[in-house]
């Protein structure tokens, strides 16, 4: 089975840092200081304290939010090399279960900035193009660069991916090139770097809080970093981010510069940094710009396929099918999510129509998914006995700083903030349903002793009246102990139609936190005839039972413990391997005497698995290997009393 192996540190695991992680930061100089323009009003938009102060706001924010925050602090808390907000949950749900609210919300949010990310990264592109050739449409563009984006995931992105590194790489090197000789025309912006002059801006001018909500882009990509750990290893982001920060940087007081040196060039809507290319470089650069809104587009694409992956594993959200397109670990492509993100992005687009008006809404609902981070930081601290006079002040801290951004962001509700927070509200509602619907309907479950049941399959397997239902039969169980069944599969072997088979299989799939862990175990109930087998795999391993149960049924038929082979006299002689008969009991649950609360959770619950993906896809399975049951839990009951 595939395991998780550590990523090397060196100079390719550094480009592979630069061309994964730092897409959503890295274009963010596309359009944070035209948002800070757009902020400022008529006649101090050059005015040098604002930019100077702005510009310090912005090297503040990296400093703080993404620098310690995430890239010296959050980044420890990894999950067996993995990290995100749900990889954090997985750390802490076991102690804190109550903590999936926090998750479902961070990752609601998550989602719903990755919806209109790419929108916004691929029309600043396209408007830098628009610049120089005036007959390329903006919207159709745009459109057209997404479509293709999405329309290429279903084949893997192995190959593209291995340049990312590289065009990125040239891409942050343009960045800090870019500003150094912007900046030299007024070395006075240095003086950005003195705190004071943000604290200044954020005292005296107009808008402040405006001002603040376009500041907080520049580090919108920090959570997209996190999730991206367990792709490119911590050493190599630590590292790689001191060059991705210094070019950033550069790139910003560099147009800063140009602001305050250009004061009557400055126009609505002017975006400085196309401005600070010479006019020679401003092709290539509006093509670079393109590049590297593709990749930052393509990494919330797949960002937001391990996120829905993470999210099913942890029951957060239904079932739905996932394929894995290359063999690259990691790589994934989930078909359902692609097409909305696909919909959802284009209807961005055109319900928007440019980035001025898509920053209005940007950035709003990943404050929260932030802030949900902070929580959950201090819940994992306090796990891992972390003493409380460093957690609390560390959590107060930026909490007060996200607050802060989230204050500034909620002034852009009104102006397209609530479009994401809507997309967002009904992500967590739909993971909210799904969570507590599916507890509800486990603790419907009634367990009895299989004893009594392997004695009598023991009966059953050699009595020749009973047409034999298949050689080897597979039950997938969800009984944790080993002596325990449910009454539903019990139902459906004995009551519902005796199964005669040769062997029978119960197969248990524990789900590890761990993301790569593979290992099983196999309780023997009557030598050569009836087994259990635990199966404990990581969330990133996929769920593919009929595979698993071969490869460890070979493993007992090598050690003497399982005969494999045909029973049919006319097959056994030839060797051939007997035929295996796969058994899936779905329940339905009717006429519960449930609180009306619950009662509307459990039928929304019904509601939204009727949209996901069926058992037999989900375990991966051969459809024409499987029967598929029903079993009302109202006339189980009733067996079960008259037993």
């Amino acid at each position: 089975m595939k395991q998780h192996q550590k990523v090397p540190f060196g100079i390719m695991g550094l480009f592979m840092a630069i061309g994964i992680v730092y897409g959503d930061i890295g274009t963010s100089p596309l359009y944070v200081m035209k948002a800070i323009l757009n902020g400022l009003p008529a006649g101090q938009q050059s005015n040098p304290d604002y930019i100077t102060g702005a510009i310090s706001c912005i090297i503040w924010t990296l400093t703080l939010q993404t620098t310690i925050k995430y890239v010296l602090v959050t980044l420890r808390a990894d999950n067996g090399g993995e990290g995100g907000i749900l990889s954090l949950f997985a750390l802490v749900r076991k102690k804190y279960r109550w903590a999936y609210f926090i998750a479902a919300i961070g990752a609601a949010t998550l989602l719903a900035d990755g919806i209109i990310t790419p929108a916004i990264t691929v029309v600043s592109a396209a408007e830098g193009l628009n610049n120089l050739l005036p007959s390329i449409p903006i919207i159709p563009f745009t459109i057209a660069i997404l479509l293709l984006l999405f329309l290429i995931q279903p084949l893997g992105t192995a190959k593209l991916g291995k340049s990312f590194g590289v065009i990125m790489f040239l891409w942050f090197s343009m960045l800090g090139i870019l500003g150094i000789f912007a900046l030299v025309h007024y070395p006075l912006i240095f003086k950005a770097f003195n705190p004071i002059y943000a604290i200044m801006v954020l005292k005296s001018a107009p808008n402040a809080f405006i001002i603040l909500g376009a500041v907080f882009l520049c580090t919108t990509g920090a959570e997209a970093l996190y999730s991206d750990l367990g792709h490119c290893g911590l050493r190599n982001i630590r590292i790689s981010w001191i060059f991705v920060k210094i070019t950033l940087i550069l790139n910003y007081l560099g147009q800063g510069a140009w602001i305050i040196t250009h004061s009557t060039n400055i126009i609505h809507d002017i975006n400085p940094f196309f401005s600070i290319m010479p006019q020679w470089f401003s092709f290539i650069g509006v093509i670079m710009a393109t590049l590297a809104a593709i990749i930052a587009s393509q990494a919330l694409i797949s960002g937001s396929f391990t996120i829905i992956s993470e999210a099913i594993s942890l029951d957060l959200w239904p079932n739905i099918q996932i394929k894995y397109p290359t063999e690259i670990k990691g790589q994934m492509y989930i078909p359902g999510v692609n097409h909305a993100l696909m919909v959802l992005c284009i209807i961005m687009v055109l319900a928007f129509g440019s980035s001025s008006n898509m920053e209005a809404a940007y950035g709003l609902s990943i404050t929260i998914t932030m802030m949900m981070t902070t929580v959950l930081l201090f819940i994992y601290l306090h796990n891992i006995k972390r003493s409380l006079w460093v957690s609390i002040p560390l959590t107060m801290f930026f909490l007060s700083i996200e607050g802060s951004f989230f204050v500034a962001n909620m002034f852009k509700f009104a102006h397209g903030g609530f479009a994401t927070i809507l997309i967002a509200g009904f992500l967590f509602s739909a993971m909210y349903v799904w969570y507590n619907g599916r507890r509800i309907k486990n603790r419907c479950v009634t367990y009895e002793p299989i004893a009594p049941t392997v004695a009598r399959l023991d009966k059953i397997s050699e009595d020749e009246t009973i047409p034999k239902f298949a050689t080897h039969l597979v039950y997938v169980t969800r009984a944790k102990y080993p002596n325990d069944m449910e009454s539903k599969v019990i139902y459906s072997l004995l009551h519902k139609q005796p199964k005669r088979a040769d062997t029978y299989w119960f197969v248990y799939l524990h789900r590890s936190d761990e993301p790569y862990h593979f290992r099983y175990s196999v309780k023997t109930y009557v030598k050569q005839k009836i087994f259990r087998i635990d199966i404990f795999s990581g969330f990133k391993q996929g769920v593919h039972i009929d595979t698993f149960v071969h490869l460890i049924c070979k493993d007992l038929e090598e050690n003497g413990k399982v005969n494999l082979t045909s029973r049919y006299p006319s097959l056994r002689d030839s060797g051939i391997e007997g035929d295996f008969r796969f058994v899936v009991v779905e329940r339905i649950i009717r006429n519960l005497d449930l609180p009306p609360f619950k009662k509307t959770l459990l039928t929304l619950y019904y509601m939204i698995k009727r949209f996901s993906t069926s058992d037999t896809q989900i375990l991966d399975l051969d459809p024409s290997l499987v029967t598929l049951e029903y079993v009302p839990l109202k006339n189980l009951r009733t067996i079960e009393k008259k037993d």
